[in-house]
């Protein structure tokens, strides 16, 4: 049977890691937590280190590559980032790591997985999000978290996704209202930084298409955000448009559940087809 399934292993700013299966293949998107935490993770879905294809890096902020490291020489689990993200992660490398580059918008394959990789905002040395494609169904899902701003390169790379893991970091009142330093709060809000409620909720509007079968949020501030809040603004937005499919909510705190995106796509498609 042909499937594609995701479970986002934990979200926030405490660690991000998502974990994609596409046919036989397994990859990680981001390794944001230790290697112990990371094993433990994987566990309570069900999957094995050893059975890791790729971690798909990102960018070098600690939240995304914390564990790579660890898990690359442990397990034998092959990094795959960009020149720029391999330098900037030099003091979290060996040198006896599995380490191999890529060039946002240059597409690659990791076993039955197509990576689009494309270039963000994000205050990074290099950073990039990704759209998976599994190479037999075609099914896509987004993930595009950390995103800065949502450009016109990143609104034509997830276009035509059956599936999103995109960042609702903060709502907007209570961010100007948290007790951040103003700087902080400036770089979180600018186009540098990461996107609210609102800018997630017109931006995946934007990228709306008949096949969008499920839409999770990621990267929630737990200081200017809360789960009801990132939802409620995402629903509003996508309802008024006929949207029938998923909207959920990654914590920080323990993995989703896995989310099949061969049987969400099946609910919807026919419903939301008619709209288009």
């Amino acid at each position: 049977m042909i499937y594609v399934r995701f479970s986002v292993l934990g979200s926030g700013s405490g660690g991000n890691s998502t974990l994609v299966a596409a046919g036989s293949t397994r990859v990680l998107v981001d390794a944001g937590f230790s290697g112990r935490e990371l094993v433990k993770r994987l566990a309570v879905v069900g999957v094995a280190p050893e059975e890791l294809a790729a971690v798909l890096v990102t960018h070098e902020h600690g939240d995304h590559v914390r564990g790579a490291g660890v898990l690359a020489r442990a397990h034998g689990t092959r990094l795959l980032m960009t020149a720029g993200t391999r330098r900037a992660c030099a003091k979290l490398l060996r040198g006896t790591e599995d380490v191999g580059t890529y060039r946002p918008g240059r597409p690659f394959v990791v076993g039955d997985v197509r990576v689009e990789p494309f270039v963000t905002t994000h205050d990074a040395a290099d950073p990039a999000a990704f759209a998976l494609v599994d190479q037999t169904s075609g099914l896509r899902l987004g993930v595009a978290t950390d995103l800065g701003r949502p450009t016109v390169q990143v609104k034509y790379a997830l276009r035509g996704c059956d599936g999103l893991i995109v960042e609702s970091n903060y709502d907007e009142v209570r961010l100007w209202s948290a007790g951040y330093p103003a700087a902080v709060k400036a770089r979180i809000a600018s186009s540098h930084g990461h996107m609210s409620n609102q800018t997630a909720a017109g931006f995946v509007g934007e990228v709306f298409g008949p096949r969008l079968s499920a839409v999770v949020l990621a990267h929630l501030s737990e200081e200017s955000n809360t789960p009801a809040l990132a939802r409620s603004t995402m629903n509003a937005a996508l309802q008024s448009k006929g949207y029938q499919g998923l909207v959920e909510v990654a914590t920080a705190d323990e993995p989703t559940a896995w989310f099949d995106l061969t049987e969400l796509r099946s609910r919807v498609e026919s419903v939301q087809l008619s709209l288009f």
